[in-house]
């Protein structure tokens, strides 16, 4: 087993912060159950928090960052994972607490692993990572809460991002019409490729209403955004609808009134990808390796980086111009 690899990890001392690649030992890594040879990552807008000295989610440094990987089994103190397995491993603490997968190995607790699902290439399944399980599970939970395709247009916030893309792309497979808001008025035909049914701007989206309630229009939201916007489409929810919170790229706060959920009894829906009980993570991710797949995102709407480029993606995810799905080559 090669014993030097490299790694991407952030450095807070005395003398400041700091980032790069550094070279490291197989020794150097946690002392966990199941050693993975990591093939692919993918760039989150937590990843980009975690890369800045200002981003308040790493806890301990130095840190290997990135809360994704895929990759392959080398050794196993677990009967559940033998050499040679296929494995990912989104959430958890891996990237912000535990060293992640912005590295050539890593080695996580087993369990913390999936199996690869049937139906995904490993770099497949970083194009989704944990933005596209945000995106599964926040559809999961519009479905559980009641949404069918008849009940209107469904509105997708941030909807060129990861988190975004994907839900336009599995909400129009499941047969709903979506409309997808964004910043970039240049996406609209490629929103369209997607699956948005048609596509309004940002400001459109979350634009300010007079009164603590308005006209409705949505029968539900997938919401990676938050912020300010979200109190005002609240407002604009249709009678027992639902917005799925999942993000905080337009501020972590906002002011709004009770009368949304008690005179129209929205629902404001809670998404953490994070710590998701593994037996609905089995689930989404079997279901994203199958009917849910984000086809249409994984052909046109992927970005493949080495990890000399690493910088490079995370700059870009930080400041909102991500188009779809940045995945990290490690090998």
């Amino acid at each position: 087993m090669e014993s030097a690899f490299r790694a991407f990890r952030v450095h807070q001392d005395e003398e400041g912060f700091s980032s790069g690649i550094d070279t490291l030992k197989l020794p150097d890594l946690p002392d966990n159950d199941v050693t993975i040879k990591v093939f692919y990552s993918s760039v989150n807008y937590k990843d980009g928090l975690a890369s800045t000295p200002k981003g308040k989610v790493v806890s301990s440094y130095p840190l290997i960052i990135g809360i994704d990987l895929a990759g392959q089994v080398t050794a196993s103190r677990s009967p559940d994972f033998q050499p040679g397995d296929e494995v990912l491993c989104t959430g958890y603490g891996l990237g912000v607490s535990h060293d992640g997968g912005f590295a050539e190995f890593a080695r996580v607790p087993a369990e913390w692993l999936v199996k690869l699902p049937e139906g995904l290439t490993l770099q497949e399944s970083m194009a989704i990572g944990t933005a596209g399980f945000t995106a599964a599970l926040s559809v999961e939970r519009l479905l559980h809460n009641g949404l069918q395709p008849g009940n209107g247009p469904v509105l997708v916030r941030g909807a060129t991002g990861g988190v975004g893309s994907i839900a336009v792309n599995i909400l129009s497979k499941l047969g709903f019409e979506v409309v997808a808001s964004s910043g970039k008025p240049e996406t609209e035909e490629l929103l369209t490729r997607w699956g948005a049914a048609s596509v309004i701007s940002r400001e459109a989206a979350s634009a300010a209403v007079k009164g603590a309630l308005g006209k409705t229009q949505w029968a539900a939201v997938v919401d990676p955004v938050g912020g300010a916007g979200t109190a005002e489409i609240l407002k604009a929810v249709k009678y027992g609808g639902s917005v799925a919170l999942s993000g905080l790229t337009g501020g972590g706060a906002m002011e709004t009134s009770v009368f949304p959920f008690i005179l129209r009894g929205v629902n404001l829906l809670g998404i953490d990808s994070v710590y998701c009980p593994m037996p609905e993570r089995l689930n989404l991710w079997n279901r994203l390796g199958a009917e849910w797949k984000p086809d249409q995102v994984l052909q046109e709407g992927v970005k493949v980086y080495k990890l000399e480029q690493l910088e490079e993606a995370l700059s870009i995810v930080l400041s909102g111009k991500a188009r779809g799905r940045q995945v990290v080559s490690l090998q």
